[in-house]
């Protein structure tokens, strides 16, 4: 064979390999673009399924919650999860193209029937505090005490006072939970002489009672609603050489003793400038709770000598910890007080009108005592 033979074969093998190499190249572009064509359309159709409600015929309300600052995409996932919407990613991206904003936090009660939409723009205009499709609950209230909490918790469910009770006071349970949440329950672990050591941290709110809910999964949810109200506040309260336990207990005295935020803080400023100067808060709210008596009634002068370590008339310092469950607002109270520098000690309140007057000595907190015709503090 001569060269010019064996350069044709070589000139004809090249473009053979070359329109096979093409052929495949082709062939491979094709594919790809038919699965992208059918991935886009599978991603569209899902899609925009997804932006349809989930079930047009349906009746059925959910109730769904939506905590403290949730993001677009925590309400979305929630959604899901409650089977109000088809996908949860969804719902934030329409949300996001739409530039809907400004969901508030609250109980809602929805319906898969319920387009993107109108969802988002119920989530807008804000929840209940508490649950609308409640079924059994039970509601601590704000300023409750332990004794009282069991007492609810009876009236509202299966669970009888004295089993709520017990478990108050089962250690291994208790460790269980400070495990859980050392930072909240770190201070309330080393107190001594507590009658209970949860009081103060059973968070007042609205908590749901389903049929397989037990009561050590009903308080938890106390204690971790606690937790995430005052996590905020953690580095706060550090930061003004306090513990969680004191503030709890200065919060607890705010509680029964003010009415307004205003009124709240200026109450924490004199309890704070009795603490300053080693004196006596002699809070009243403390005698009730050292005699097991309920807040309101008479206190006798037995009773304002009972020598119990709660009886803060008596007793320096914060006390063995807090004499009831109180609000975030006490909260606040106490980390923000109000007219410390006007150095008052003595605080008295008009029964009638409920308006609080303040004094920087025993004789102007006499005489606005006598004017008043109020309870002494």
């Amino acid at each position: 064979m001569n060269n010019q033979d064996q350069n044709g074969q070589d000139k004809t093998t090249r473009q053979r390999k070359q329109t096979q190499g093409h052929s495949i190249i082709r062939w491979v572009t094709i594919v790809l673009a038919v699965v992208i064509v059918a991935t886009g359309f599978i991603v569209y159709h899902y899609f925009s399924g997804a932006l349809e409600p989930l079930n047009p015929d349906s009746k059925q309300q959910i109730q769904i919650n939506v905590p403290e600052g949730s993001s677009t995409r925590q309400i979305g996932s929630i959604l899901q999860e409650k089977k109000v919407v088809k996908s949860g990613a969804v719902f934030s991206y329409y949300v996001k193209s739409h530039n809907i904003t400004n969901f508030k936090a609250g109980y809602y009660v929805l319906k898969p029937s319920m387009t993107l939409n109108k969802i988002a723009k119920k989530l807008q205009k804000g929840g209940s505090a508490t649950p609308v499709l409640l079924g059994k609950y039970v509601l601590i209230k704000e300023g409750e005490t332990i004794d009282e909490v069991g007492s609810t918790i009876e009236k509202s469910s299966n669970f009888t006072q004295k089993q709520f009770i017990a478990l108050m006071n089962d250690k291994d349970f208790i460790n269980s939970l400070y495990k859980k949440y050392p930072d909240l329950l770190g201070s309330a672990m080393k107190a001594s002489n507590v009658r209970y050591r949860l009081e103060g941290y059973l968070y007042p709110a609205t908590y749901s009672l389903g049929k397989k809910t037990t009561l050590k999964s009903v308080v938890t949810q106390m204690v971790a609603k606690e937790n995430d109200v005052l996590k905020p506040y953690y580095a706060k309260i550090k930061k003004q050489k306090m513990t969680v336990q004191e503030v709890l207990s200065l919060a607890a005295l705010v509680e029964r003793e003010g009415n307004t935020t205003s009124d709240r803080q200026k109450i924490a400023g004199v309890f704070l400038n009795r603490l300053a100067i080693k004196m006596p808060l002699q809070s009243d709210v403390s005698v009730y709770y050292a005699v097991k008596k309920s807040f309101g009634s008479d206190l006798t002068t037995t009773d304002l000598k009972d020598k119990s370590l709660y009886n803060l008339r008596l007793h320096k310092g914060y006390g063995p910890g807090p004499v009831n469950n109180p609000s975030e607002k006490s909260v606040l109270a106490v980390l923000h007080p109000k007219d410390r520098s006007k150095d008052y000690l003595y605080f008295v309140a008009n029964l009638k009108t409920g308006k609080i007057y303040f004094s920087k000595t025993y004789d102007e907190h006499l005489a606005n005592a006598a004017s008043q015709d109020p309870s002494n503090k």
